[in-house]
């Protein structure tokens, strides 16, 4: 993730559902409880909600059914107007602007992904990718050439002429996620893209979507209900309930120090080991302690560090990132602690 300006800026986001949302957001008493809000006649599918989501960022937004992940994200593009609140995208309020002003945000920034494929049944997987540059009124000749591009980039080449049904549940996926791309979308929004498919399928797609995101750097907000593929995929974690966002955090920082006894109920059967990393664990080393010889990679889970945590032994490490900047030392104590299990 790089640093400046958020790409997604969204300051106390209301999304109320009922018969005058508006009206009662102005009148409603402060502090007022989703149920109290439900008892009132409305459903609050977002709930006061301030986040910002950064250049190059894999924002990974979860919860159970209901939580409002969805309907937050659907703000963020303006697929619901919001109640209360703004939201600005790349610095603009996309709530000033007009109709044909969306569209082409959607069109030139936005990719979209969803659970349901949404494949066009009559088209071929080359069909498929290119509808969007169609609707833009690109050169036939062009589009074809950039769709071919991003059916190689997920790994369907050969598959150009298939129609979906000759396709595995992976496969189309993917055709999915090339059609959100052959736009060139800076933003990528998807909402539990896996969730439909078998378990080794699903690992497979995430391999895939690492790989691709590693090679694209896009701004990414996904969506899902599982928090295996949150802790794999996301740079922040947001888990929401009841339309709020109860944390938002790094997958170290969330189970390491949940923020409510909702996340803690979240991480609780979490290996800790396979989450923290020696980065989040490290300290600034104010006090000049001593902490010479190798260092631990900073993106390196405690996991993958135990064999040379437990033959090592120095009390303090230094911790640096892939560039060898210094981030700070690690006790070799609290690693273990970690890995192990403190005791008492």
């Amino acid at each position: 993730m790089t640093q400046g300006s958020p790409v997604i800026s969204a300051k106390n986001v209301w999304k109320l559902f009922g018969s005058n949302p508006k009206g009662y957001l102005q009148s409603m008493e402060p502090n007022r409880s989703f149920e109290d809000i439900r008892q009132d006649g409305y459903i609050a599918g977002v709930k006061d909600v301030s986040i910002d989501v950064g250049r190059g960022e894999m924002l990974v937004i979860m919860g159970l059914s209901g939580s409002g992940k969805s309907t937050l994200v659907r703000c963020f593009c303006r697929l619901h107007e919001i109640t209360g609140g703004t939201i600005e995208v790349e610095g603009q309020d996309i709530m000033s602007l007009g109709q044909k002003q969306l569209i082409e945000l959607r069109r030139k920034k936005m990719g979209m992904v969803f659970q349901s494929f949404g494949l066009l049944p009559h088209r071929t997987v080359l069909e498929n990718v290119a509808f969007p540059l169609e609707m833009r009124g690109q050169d036939r000749h062009e589009r074809r050439e950039r769709a071919l591009e991003v059916i190689d980039l997920v790994g369907l080449s050969g598959r150009e002429d298939y129609f979906p049904r000759e396709l595995s549940g992976g496969q189309q996926q993917r055709v999915g996620i090339a059609r959100s791309l052959v736009i060139e979308p800076d933003i990528w929004f998807l909402d539990e893209p896996f969730s439909a498919l078998d378990p080794l399928i699903r690992r497979e797609m995430q391999d895939e979507f690492l790989r691709l995101q590693a090679m694209l750097g896009k701004t990414v907000v996904f969506i899902t209900h599982d928090f295996d593929e949150a802790l794999r995929l996301a740079d922040r974690i947001a888990i929401m309930k009841d339309g709020a966002v109860e944390q938002c955090a790094t997958p170290g920082e969330i189970v390491m120090n949940p923020a409510t006894e909702y996340v803690r109920k979240f991480t609780e059967d979490i290996d800790k080991a396979r989450v923290v990393t020696a980065g989040s664990l490290a300290v600034h080393n104010t006090a000049g302690v001593s902490a010479e010889g190798q260092a631990l990679d900073a993106d390196a889970s405690i996991q993958s560090l135990a064999r040379q945590l437990m033959n090592d032994t120095r009390d303090t490490m230094p911790v640096q990132s892939k560039d060898g900047a210094p981030v700070g030392i690690i006790k070799r104590q609290d690693a273990l602690d970690i890995l192990l299990g403190a005791e008492g």
